[in-house]
């Protein structure tokens, strides 16, 4: 039987009660041999699976942990209802590394723009009180806090991580579904919408990815590298997975 990786893109669906629930199946080189269940913020369903893997080894994982999945994709419906679309305007609540700010569009008389955080607030001021400028300003704004704090953070990560010698180049790539990456030449993909998130969620995600320039996978080491440099690892996962539908709208 052919192996997924000559067949991807692949879609499936499984039954579970009344309900047919859909997912896709992605093929890892990082992966040594386990199957991983990936339930996503949006919602949708990821089979992350080695290169060999084939359908009936699928198809026996998603039996065994159909309840699970369940009962996780259904905390997330629920919490995506009540995630509003932003409007840009003042008043809403915006985040910034983990906290609430207000937002407070300002009209501006000159030509110039900016964004200031002040005493609780995110202030936006513009010529033109434009919902759309004011999230183009602040999405600006967001990108370029996240390159000066993420990158700061990286460096003080990896001085204390004794399997790096130098600080692996980062680069900020907008992302739906991943708040990063390592590639394998070592290069790390952040998304700049994790400048939203608490300041132990962002440290998690660096970890996390800083221990696949030592294990290329999730194999069983590299969650032993992870429990040891990242102790709460899963409790700031679990926060971070608690917020991602907020922290990813409208980015």
């Amino acid at each position: 039987m052919a192996n997924l990786a000559d067949a991807l893109p692949l879609e499936g669906s499984f039954q579970y009660g009344e309900s047919t629930i859909p997912y896709r199946i992605t093929c890892s080189e990082r992966l040594a041999a386990r199957i991983r269940v990936h339930i996503h913020p949006d919602a949708t369903i990821e089979i992350e699976c080695p290169p060999d893997t084939i359908k009936p080894q699928i198809d026996l994982v998603i039996a065994r942990r159909a309840r699970w999945i369940w009962r996780n994709l259904s905390e997330v419906r629920e919490g995506r209802q009540h995630v509003r679309p932003r409007e840009f305007v003042s008043g809403e609540t915006h985040f910034y590394l983990g906290r609430r700010h207000q937002l407070k569009v300002i009209p501006e008389s000159s030509s110039a723009s900016s964004v200031r955080l002040t005493r609780g607030s995110l202030e936006v001021r513009l010529p033109v009180n434009d919902p759309s400028a004011v999230r183009r300003r602040l999405n600006a704004w967001y990108r370029h806090r996240a390159d000066v704090y993420l990158s700061e953070r990286l460096r003080i990560i990896c001085a204390d991580l004794p399997w790096i010698a130098r600080v692996p180049p980062m680069i900020l790539l907008k992302m739906r579904k991943q708040w990063g990456n390592c590639s394998p030449d070592g290069r790390l993909t952040l998304n700049p919408a994790l400048i939203k998130a608490p300041r132990p969620c962002i440290d998690y995600v660096l970890k996390h990815e800083l221990c696949h320039l030592n294990e290329h996978n999730h194999s069983p080491r590299f969650y032993n590298l992870l429990d040891r440099c990242a102790p709460n690892w899963r409790a700031q996962k679990a926060e971070l997975d608690q917020l991602a539908e907020l922290l990813l709208a409208d980015t």
